[in-house]
């Protein structure tokens, strides 16, 4: 499945609605902190869109899963039972391609 590609609005919509909470860094903490916050978001949005366009295995598992918050929560979940060989066998397990293997 390929994802569209978002509109200005859309982005930002995203930022706001999708688990980035952009709208809320502003204001917190002392001197930089929020700009480092708006920094750390926008560098984690960037990257979740370059997978969103370059990796088959990335777009096969946030299909599965619908929204972005909810792969976001799954992807944080499993990483704290399983452990991995390898960012493949993560993803396979994530799109459920293959079954997690046993812990060593």
């Amino acid at each position: 499945m390929e994802f569209p590609r978002p509109t200005h609005h859309e982005t930002f919509n995203v930022l706001k609605t999708k688990g980035y909470n952009l709208e809320h860094s502003f204001g917190h903490g002392k001197q930089h902190l929020a700009a480092v916050h708006v920094a750390l978001n926008l560098l984690a949005f960037a990257i979740h869109t370059v997978c969103d366009i370059g990796d088959e295995i990335w777009r096969l598992a946030r299909q599965k899963h619908g929204s972005r918050s909810h792969f976001f929560n799954n992807f944080a979940s499993i990483t704290s039972f399983l452990i991995f060989a390898s960012w493949d066998d993560f993803f396979q397990t994530l799109a459920f391609i293959k079954q997690p293997s046993l812990p060593p």
